[in-house]
């Protein structure tokens, strides 16, 4: 493929595109484009909901039946929420520590009031909100952090169906989630246009300035990513597994090289298997089951990416978060990640996910995720690289734990 088809390149060109035309036209050019920019976020608000549901309840579904979700089910499903969960909370060290959009201007001459911050005023009152009293309605509110609930136990609950029932339901959720795999695909494709517009927006209200606060964000997310691959996974390994990192890390190359050049967990996905099971020494049994869920349940990276965006679109809006709304981000930002689906930029539409857990929309929120997505696409291929070698650790770690010896003991 030429060079210049590549949507990365694409996105490049437009956000460089999108900056002249906003410093040489100013705001009548701002005026004239604007609105595809928001046509655009408008398209990733609207598979939301449907993206989530199908993608959630097909992978968890998917699991099996009853007589799969014993031993190993359970430490697979163990190791990917500690990880997932440690991974959250090193995002929320590292956006508390360096702060990028305090400060920031942003959203300049963008027209709209700040948004209301809508969180539970106790944990127990987060705990009533996450079980949604209406499925329905939730859905059509975009209550997310119900919605997720409900996905995840109704994906639970058919695991436990008859195998002829459970094919029917499992079968007809991969198909939606196919769907909706192609709409998504099929509308991320127009994201230079939609880069165009919304930088061209930002720059034509705010200068350059905002360039400033994108680039302390990068920086934010680059560090939460580095720290999680190169220090907690290599303690998970040591801890868990008692597997020399630098063995594992040197064994998952090939791997990893074609996670960051795809920026997709899914499509590693084959070459993922073979390495593991015929390099790091992991039997077809516990390779075959923890990497394939772990490729759609266990996002690390995204799940960094959920957390540092939402709180640092909250501190270029001005809000200070209380410890109980970083909460509502962390549990969030850790359910979300198992509903992002192992594509390119599924981040993108997930991110939207957390900000609506905590009331975050409107128009200086739309401008700000359109800025954030120009910048986005050497972060996802840095955060699939998380995404994949933390799926390779789990299936290590297990495999040690299930009374495997030839794990990772030497680099083949």
């Amino acid at each position: 493929m030429d060079w210049y088809r590549k949507l990365h390149w694409q996105t490049l060109a437009a956000m460089v595109a999108g900056a002249l035309t906003g410093l040489l036209i100013g705001e009548s050019a701002a005026n004239a484009v604007g609105w595809i920019g928001d046509l655009f976020m408008k398209l990733l608000r609207m598979i939301i909901v449907p993206l989530v549901l199908t993608s959630i309840i097909s992978g968890v579904a998917s699991v099996g039946g009853g007589k799969a979700l014993g031993r190993l089910f359970s430490k697979t499903i163990g190791y990917y929420v500690l990880s997932s969960l440690l991974a959250v909370v090193i995002g929320l060290l590292m956006v508390n520590l360096i702060q990028p959009g305090v400060g920031a201007n942003m959203t300049a001459a963008v027209p709209g009031e700040l948004p209301e911050l809508d969180t539970a005023t106790s944990p127990v009152q987060l705990l009533l909100d996450i079980v949604p009293a209406n499925v329905v309605q939730a859905a059509a509110s975009a209550d997310m952090l119900a919605l997720i609930f409900f996905c995840i136990v109704f994906g639970a609950a058919v695991t436990t169906l008859p195998d002829r029932t459970r094919d029917i339901v499992t079968n007809l959720f991969d198909a939606l989630f196919s769907a909706m795999m192609r709409l998504t695909s099929g509308i991320i494709k127009f994201l230079p246009i939609g880069v165009y517009a919304l930088i061209t927006k930002m720059v034509a209200t705010t200068g350059f300035e905002a360039f400033k606060a994108l680039g302390l964000y990068a920086i934010t997310i680059g560090s939460g990513l580095t720290l999680h691959l190169l220090v907690v996974l290599p303690i998970l390994l040591l801890v868990l597994g008692r597997i020399a990192p630098r063995i594992h890390f040197a064994n998952m190359r090939e791997p990893l090289l074609i996670a960051f050049s795809t920026s997709s967990s899914g499509a590693t996905l084959p070459v993922t298997l073979a390495t593991v099971e015929k390099k790091v020494g992991v039997s077809n049994k516990v390779a075959s089951f923890v990497l394939p869920m772990g490729a759609t349940v266990n996002m690390d990276g995204t799940a960094i990416f959920e957390c540092v965006g939402a709180l640092f679109i909250a501190q270029v809006l001005g809000f200070e978060l209380t410890l109980l709304q970083q909460g509502v981000v962390v549990v969030t930002a850790l359910l979300a990640s198992i509903g992002a689906a192992a594509v390119p930029s599924a981040g993108l539409v997930v991110i939207f996910i957390v900000l609506e857990a905590i009331g975050l929309r409107g128009p200086q929120v739309n401008l700000i995720v359109g800025s954030m997505l120009a910048i986005d696409r050497p972060l996802d291929m840095y955060r699939t690289v998380v995404n994949v070698y933390s799926d390779s650790c789990g299936a290590a770690i297990i495999a040690r734990s299930e009374g495997e010896k030839d794990v990772d003991t030497v680099i083949r």
